[in-house]
């Protein structure tokens, strides 16, 4: 496993990142600690969850594993915005909510501060000014090292790194966007500004949801285990997923890992590892054997023919104003 800087900042994390939805949902206590000290034996240091995940179970378990672990040595990432309780002030990304619930994550991870604190999404209704401060406090208090964001259109992310700059407080170091071989939008202009601005890029749903892993067939119903096949998740919606583009890139992704003996979900990790301006993708696992495959991702590289077939397949048309700045703009 390799380890990379964390945007400008000097933090070094590893090049994969284990997501932890699955702790409570998919994982039960025992196998979710098997999962985590399997990635922290195979050099994995980087792990993400969220108040919100399975109603908190996430950290919970995470924080049961973590206690009898060297903290020093493991980067915990969590995140804050959607609602916590049934009260009007239990969402956002307000003063009250931030304080309320960088606490709550705090008893459940069993430590005493967060590496990386993250806006799970935009808060239209609260004052960017607001959060931005919440988060500067929290830093100074010592509860949190660094922030970051998850969900923000790059307008938004430089909003926030301007107010930061302007007031001196601590600024977004890490961006977390959805982007894969099936969301590719953030090539259009988040990745360059985090590229531009010194921001980490930890990519969620690198898999987009199980699509990229050859477990769904064209004209087949999805498996009855999988996600789609329980219809668990927004993200796997037939609408969502299910195109003629998404078969193309899927059978790609199947001719290429054959030829490499690779799983599909193997070279989808790859292409987005290795990928300008990413730090880290982040996945999930069920169980332990689902996670050693994953983990073969890392350790080797497509060829430049190999990527050029999987962006081929998986490109979008750019809309206005970025086709047309395409076609005109000066080059360097």
């Amino acid at each position: 496993m390799e380890y990379r800087y964390m945007g400008r900042t000097g933090l070094k994390v590893s090049e994969l990142c284990l997501g932890t939805q699955t702790f409570g949902w998919g994982a039960d206590e025992t196998t979710a600690h098997r999962m985590a000290s399997q990635f922290l034996d195979a050099g994995g240091n980087f792990f993400d969850t969220s108040n919100i995940y399975n109603e908190g179970q996430s950290e919970t378990i995470l924080g049961s594993w973590l206690k009898n672990q060297d903290r020093s040595q493991v980067v915990i990432a969590s995140k804050v915005f959607f609602p916590a309780g049934s009260g009007p002030n239990d969402t956002g990304l307000t003063r009250k909510h931030i304080f309320h619930q960088v606490d709550a994550s705090l008893r459940r991870l069993q430590t005493d501060y967060i590496d990386i604190y993250q806006t799970h999404c935009w808060d239209a209704s609260t004052p960017l000014e607001e959060t931005l401060r919440a988060l500067n406090d929290l830093v100074t208090m010592g509860k949190i090292r660094y922030i970051g964001a998850s969900n923000y259109t790059p307008s938004q992310l430089m909003r926030s790194l301007m107010l930061s700059e302007k007031h001196n407080w601590a600024r977004m170091d890490c961006l977390q966007p959805e982007y894969s071989l099936l969301v590719r939008s953030p090539e259009w202009e988040l990745l360059p500004l985090c590229q531009e601005q010194g921001v980490g890029v930890i990519a969620w749903s690198p898999l987009a949801g199980g699509w990229l892993t050859g477990k769904y067939k064209r004209n087949q119903p999805p498996p009855s285990d999988s996600r789609a096949g329980r219809a668990d998740r927004w993200d796997d919606l037939p609408e969502q997923r299910e195109t003629d583009q998404c078969w193309e890139i899927v059978d790609t992704l199947v001719a290429i890992a054959e030829a490499r003996r690779k799983s599909p979900a193997q070279v989808a990790l790859n292409w987005v590892l290795n990928k300008p301006g990413v730090t880290a993708p982040i996945f999930g696992a069920r169980t332990p054997e689902q996670l050693e495959q994953n983990l073969g991702c890392a350790g080797w590289s497509l060829s430049a023919d190999e990527v050029a077939q999987l962006d081929a397949a998986s490109a979008i048309p750019l809309p206005s104003p970025y086709n047309f700045i395409a076609r005109y703009t000066r080059k360097r």
